[in-house]
């Protein structure tokens, strides 16, 4: 598939194996089975409309399922590779980083070591003919290019491209390949001493960027970091150790998994480890879950990190994929982990899915997410971290540093300008009408950082190009968040001229949308690792 600016969120945290588990028939109840299949049968038989017995079947799993947890799921057949490219780390296609825009199919990025990067594409191309089919105003959707341009490796496809640089279509015969999808969203100094990284899941091949990532940072003279976990959901166990390991010095316990037929299974470090000394700041929101709890955990109760920002997530459940006999799968909660202090930071569920989905919500409407600190510990559970330091258990990571999130400058107005994707899009097409003049004016993602101003004309002109997106014009909307705004779109162009790092690095240096990175940087400076007693 190609990458197409759409996340998937990954909450569920698998066991180190990839193998795929499918018990034998000898092992089951017969007498359950004869249940369901009798059902079967006189429905098939007897009821008064015809039904679609695999949608039944599908439906029966899926609510025998939400019985058990809210992290066990079915994936049918036809989504199962779908759903599990993100967390391979790679896909097989083209390689190409798209918007659709007034039906048009815009190159926003190549992604680097690509196919399409190989040959010259390059962000701002429209393509206008995919095989010989015309592309250009032809109502594709996502799932439409997706389909014509992702592929086996080794097959072709042949696009036309129209350049404005060019006075005729080129035409490019890629060779689809395996395209990596990066899970280190960002990584650059943040100070000349502080590097920081952004991590968006733990995948199979996170641990080879992040090293790499790591190495870079530390030959550019970085002596402490900020690990950026805000909103990973998750993915891989043996990662999430793989990147503890990294921190902590030889024969630490990092994590252990028990659960009703899995016995106890316990975790070290080992001696070998790129960040064993300095300080390290991890960055945590109610969106880091799973994998991201696993490394903030471990770090918390080693005092080998402070934990800035509010309660994770709260998912401290170990899933194990099985397979169906008609290639679908079940991930199938197996056991539970805990953090070194014996913390499970899995959150209540015996309410339901539904309440458990809603729970983030909560939050806010119960002033956690806004208030002080003391909205954080209501939990009862106290564990010790190995300086005697005192932690919360029973419903995810509790941060040494609580930050609030501030909505001040949050709008109606604005949330109908990401949703719509209207910022997107203008910053999009601003920068390819002048990514020439923008690339002669800022040789640098900090030189633009410092020096490019989203004016007044450009906001209006934001604002004009809104209304014939269908958000309707507010004026007190626009003045709440004008500051949020210029920024958002200013991180968005940035990306368009660079990559995902120059976004971060814009966002980063305001305080508009997230406190946690300036906070990071504070008591990285001041003395609160020595006032916790925490490792340098």
């Amino acid at each position: 598939m190609i990458h197409a600016r759409t996340a998937v969120l990954v909450t569920a945290i698998f066991c180190a194996s990839t193998a795929w588990s499918q018990p034998p028939p000898s092992s089951q109840d017969p007498a359950t089975i004869g249940k369901l299949e009798s059902l079967l049968y006189h429905i098939d038989r007897m009821y008064v409309d015809d039904v679609d017995r695999k949608e039944l079947v599908d439906a029966a799993i899926v609510r025998m399922l939400e019985e058990l947890d809210p992290h066990s799921i079915y994936i049918p057949k036809d989504e199962l590779e779908e759903v599990n490219e993100p967390l391979k780390g790679n896909f097989e296609g083209v390689g190409i980083q798209f918007n659709i825009v007034k039906d048009t199919i815009m190159v926003v990025d190549a992604i680097p070591g690509g196919p399409s990067e190989r040959l010259g594409i390059r962000a701002g191309d429209r393509i206008l003919s995919i095989d010989g089919e015309n592309a250009a105003g032809a109502g594709f959707k996502n799932n439409d290019v997706m389909k014509r341009l992702r592929g086996k490796k080794g097959t072709k496809v042949t696009v036309m491209i129209n350049r404005r640089s060019e006075p005729a279509p080129l035409e490019f015969a890629i060779t689809r390949d395996k395209i990596p999808i990066y899970s280190v969203e960002a990584s650059y100094m943040a100070t000349p001493h502080v590097g920081y990284i952004k991590v968006s899941r733990f995948s199979a091949t996170t641990m080879k960027e992040f090293r790499e990532k790591l190495d870079e940072l530390k030959a550019m003279g970085m002596d402490d970091l900020i690990l950026d976990l805000q909103g990973n959901g998750g993915g891989y166990l043996r990662t999430a150790i793989e990147m503890s390991d990294e921190f902590l010095g030889d024969r630490k316990l990092i994590v252990y998994t028990q659960g009703r037929t899995s016995p106890r299974e316990e975790t070290f470090s080992t001696k070998e480890g790129r960040f064993e000394k300095g300080k390290l700041v991890v960055l945590v929101d109610e969106g880091s879950a799973s994998a991201s709890e696993i490394v903030s955990g471990a770090m918390q109760d080693w005092d080998r990190g402070m934990i800035v920002g509010r309660r994770s997530f709260g998912k401290g459940l170990v899933q194990r994929p099985v397979m169906l006999p008609d290639g679908s799968a079940v991930r199938l909660t197996v056991s539970r982990y805990y953090t070194p202090s014996g913390r499970c930071i899995q959150k209540p569920y015996e309410d339901g899915v539904e309440a458990y989905r809603q729970e983030k919500g909560q939050r806010l409407a119960n002033g956690e997410l806004t208030g002080g600190e003391e909205a954080l510990h209501g939990d009862t559970m106290k564990y010790y971290t190995m300086n005697k330091r005192v932690v919360f258990g029973g419903g995810g990571i509790m941060p040494d540093v609580f930050v609030p999130i501030d909505t001040t400058q949050s709008s109606a107005y604005f949330g109908q300008l990401v949703r719509k994707g209207v910022l997107n899009t203008f910053a999009l097409t601003y920068v390819d009408d002048n990514r020439d003049d923008l690339k002669r004016r800022y040789s640098s993602v900090d030189q633009f950082r410092q020096m490019f101003q989203v004016g007044d004309v450009m906001l209006d002109a934001l604002t004009a190009y809104a209304v014939q997106e269908g958000v309707v014009e507010d004026a007190e909307g626009l003045a709440r968040s004008r500051d949020l705004i210029a920024l958002r779109l200013k991180a968005l162009m940035a990306r368009d001229l660079w990559d995902t790092s120059a976004y971060w690095q814009v966002i980063n240096s305001d305080n508009m949308v997230d406190r946690s990175f300036q906070k990071a940087l504070e008591v990285l400076s001041d003395n609160s690792f020595q006032r916790l007693g925490m490792s340098r």
